[in-house]
């Protein structure tokens, strides 16, 4: 008897389900020029296993993805199941100009969709490059604030944060995070990820 427990315990171990975070957005969730494990999926997996989590974070970032490119493989990438989806998009907008209504309708499409799925959220923020002019900045700055609200999903205001414009913590272009930077990402988005989850 107290072997066939013992079996029944391990099967029941073997069964229970691996939590699967999405890391859904462009090159900065990709890890654009990064080596293997040097990503952002990567680190943020690796932080969470060491913390005794039993969480696979899938990278389903994809370069010079925006938000009408996100939205238009949202399902596809929901293929895995995740619990939880790491809504990263919109850098690529504020880049190429992209009319922030336009970006705004795009993550309120994909967070609609995400809610009607009951899978857990937490959006990333990102903010305009200065250089847009102010006028651009402030459609677009409060796009992230005002959809968390709307969905009531939790936020984390800006995804570059700690790391934009320090060029020890960039690539040679100043857009994309080293692997240390990557690291600061991880750091400080993490307490965000472990209320979303818990």
């Amino acid at each position: 008897m107290f072997f066939l427990a013992l079996v029944n315990l391990a099967t029941e171990k073997a069964m229970a389900k691996e939590m699967k975070i999405l890391a859904f957005g462009d090159s900065l969730t990709a890890g654009y020029r990064l080596d293997q494990g040097d990503g952002f999926a990567e680190q943020l997996e690796t932080a969470l296993r060491e913390m005794g989590r039993e969480i696979k974070v899938i990278n389903a970032g994809v370069s010079g993805d925006t938000t009408k490119g996100g939205l238009a493989r949202l399902g596809w990438a929901l293929a895995d199941q995740p619990d939880m989806v790491i809504v990263e998009l919109g850098a690529n907008d504020a880049l190429r100009g992209i009319d922030p209504a336009l970006t705004k309708n795009n993550l309120d499409q994909i967070l609609s969709q995400l809610k009607e799925k009951q899978i857990k959220v937490l959006l990333a923020g990102m903010l305009a490059p200065p250089n847009l002019g102010a006028q651009y900045g402030e459609k677009f700055n409060p796009i992230y604030p005002d959809l968390a609200q709307k969905h009531n999903v939790a936020l984390y205001p800006f995804f570059l944060e700690g790391v934009a414009g320090d060029p020890e913590l960039n690539l040679d272009d100043g857009i994309h995070p080293t692997k240390e930077g990557i690291a600061i990402i991880v750091d400080r988005i993490l307490p965000y990820i472990l209320k979303v989850i818990d």
